[in-house]
């Protein structure tokens, strides 16, 4: 049995990380997502859901009815409890990860790394850490073969595109980096106590302008783990 691909307009954005140049985001379904799309792909009598505790952790089984092998076949899986409630958090993320098993979704696995630099989201400094109150949408996206192939996310208040990508574009990993980057850059170096002029000097470049979107997403992923090489002597 094969499910459809999702719509764009049945993903959610969650924000994973903040920092004070940007934030990345994390894409997912809720349960909603994955009752309708059941209801409508075997009907609501063919298929059921049962949640049992194994070892103190809370399973979800998600069965299906086969007509010609006249059973019914299940997908188990577990589920982690969310910061407010913590038997339906997990009860829906069992749920939710059982029909990742039946192939609802799955094609979220293949979305790019999202990163929405600081301009394009509002970031907020409470202690020694990075929050946003900003939320956003995926407005478009393409799915071929379970795969995702183009995105583009929209400020869910100002309804602005601040991310969009396509495995079909030309490569833009080469591109340089814009002047909102560049000095994106420069405040996460001050933030995490790297040199700039070192790392320009490990990718043999002379100025931050000369910086690509590949290298740049390399210094922003792996920065932290090159102090001994980057780091404010």
């Amino acid at each position: 049995m094969k499910f459809r691909d999702l719509r764009a307009d049945e993903v959610e954005c969650r924000v994973s990380t903040c920092k004070s140049t940007g934030c990345s985001l994390l894409l997912y379904k809720d349960a909603r997502c994955d009752m309708n799309i059941l209801d409508e792909t075997v009907g609501i009598m063919g298929w059921k859901r049962h949640h049992e505790l194994i070892n103190g952790n809370l399973f979800c089984t998600v069965e299906l009815y086969d007509s010609e092998k006249g059973e019914w076949i299940s997908k188990q899986d577990v589920g982690t409890e969310s910061y407010t409630e913590r038997e339906k958090g997990q009860a829906s993320d069992s749920f939710k990860r059982a029909c990742f098993n039946l192939g609802i979704g799955r094609e979220l696995y293949t979305a790019p790394f999202i990163w929405i630099p600081n301009g394009a989201v509002k970031m907020i400094k409470q202690g020694d850490r990075y929050t946003t109150y900003d939320k956003f949408k995926v407005s478009e996206m393409e799915v071929i073969g379970k795969k995702i192939t183009s995105l583009t996310i929209n400020g869910e208040k100002s309804n602005e595109i601040v991310f969009k990508w396509s495995e079909k574009q030309n490569d833009t990993s080469s591109q340089k980096i814009t002047d909102v980057k560049q000095r994106a850059l420069l405040d996460f170096c001050d933030e995490n106590g790297l040199d700039i002029n070192k790392i320009l000097e490990s990718y043999h470049l002379k100025e931050i302008c000369d910086i690509t979107e590949r290298q740049h997403l390399a210094i922003i992923k792996y920065g932290n783990q090159y102090k001994d090489k980057w780091g404010v002597s």
